[in-house]
């Protein structure tokens, strides 16, 4: 009951569907207008479906420079082992290292791998197309919302999120299961953490021990999700603009990086991407506990029209939109990819 309430009275763990109702109205009408539903695959030409579904990871980082990305190898479902631990090393990529769906679900069968025997154990469960991917070495996370038209030749920043992963400290006395029930954002990610870490959760943390549970920013796995829009500076600006240019066919989404400190940042040190997304990115700084649902709408109603004008314009400089039927056979696809990683 305690957490339902918790649930009930903060917006930010409706149902998606709940949530976007409003929207649905906003993109009805973008659709009459562009005379299509699936106007957003314009967005950003190069990826596929405009990075809204059915969008490859692995594709997205190979029209990114190489030296803004960690080192990333895509295993094919179906591959042997032997074939995958080969690849590795021949990359070079060591453990501990993040292993995640090629197309993926809002941070779904995302892990931290320590050894072979784990990597074995995630290879074997996963029956889709999976990442292999150096662990980046910085230690604070934000995603940055970018934003160009296709006559400008610079971008804007239009929203920042910090990320704060889900770690415990120990007290010498809590288990690491006891710790987590103290707090109800981490209390509903327990069944997927018993699942995780099994006996593991009844140690006993020392005293100001830390332990990140969940070594990635993402909301649905239990980080808190900070507004830091207030972070936005012409020096950052000038840095992402840097990178986004680029990327080849890059006008909207959203990038998730990891990096040391903020005065490295705005001087373009000490940051990696963890990866970019196209037409689906939320302007994930609405997540904001302070925030209200209203603020979210008015948020998620300016970026979607962002999107379908900047959908628009690469129209007109000749970049079609999907017919219905291609359309509909992505979705399709997306559905049973989503049954996939949802069932993983």
């Amino acid at each position: 009951m305690r957490l339902f309430l918790h649930k009930l009275t903060n917006w930010e763990y409706w149902p998606f569907k709940i949530v976007y109702i409003p929207i649905y109205f906003l993109w009805a009408f973008y659709a009459i207008k562009s005379r299509t539903i699936f106007f957003f695959n314009a967005s950003n030409p190069t990826m596929r479906n405009g990075g809204f579904i059915m969008d490859s990871k692995k594709e997205i980082y190979d029209l990114i420079p190489q030296k803004y990305y960690p080192k990333t190898i895509l295993i094919k479902e179906n591959s042997s082992l032997e074939d995958v631990l080969i690849v590795k090393e021949n990359s070079n990529i060591s453990f501990p290292l993040i292993v995640k769906p090629d197309i993926g679900l809002r941070g779904s069968a995302v892990k931290k791998i320590n050894a072979i025997a784990e990597l074995k154990e995630y290879h074997e469960s996963a029956n889709f197309d999976y990442l292999v991917q150096d662990l980046i070495p910085f230690s604070n996370e934000i995603g940055i919302f970018y934003v160009r038209f296709p006559n400008q030749e610079k971008g804007k920043i239009t929203g920042i999120v910090a990320k704060e992963f889900l770690i415990v400290t120990g007290d010498g006395r809590s288990t690491i299961k006891e710790l987590i029930k103290q707090n109800p954002r981490f209390e509903m990610q327990l069944t997927a953490l018993e699942k995780e870490y099994k006996d593991k959760l009844d140690d006993v943390l020392l005293k100001d021990e830390k332990l990140n549970l969940v070594p990635f920013g993402n909301h649905c796995r239990g980080s808190k999700f900070v507004d830091a829009s207030y972070l936005i500076s012409d020096k950052l600006t000038n840095v992402i603009n840097e990178m986004c240019l680029q990327i080849d066919g890059f006008y909207f989404g959203r990038m998730d990086l990891m990096y040391n400190s903020m005065a490295e940042l705005e001087e373009g040190k000490n940051f990696q991407v963890v990866e970019i997304n196209g037409a689906a990115s939320e302007p994930t700084h609405i997540y904001d506990p302070k925030h209200s649902i209203f603020f979210a709408w008015k948020e998620l109603a300016r970026h979607i029209t962002y999107m379908y004008k900047i959908s628009i314009a690469n129209n007109k400089n000749g970049v079609p939109f999907l017919t219905h039927k291609q359309g509909m056979h992505q979705y399709r696809l997306h559905l049973e990819q989503n049954n996939k990683i949802g069932n993983f």
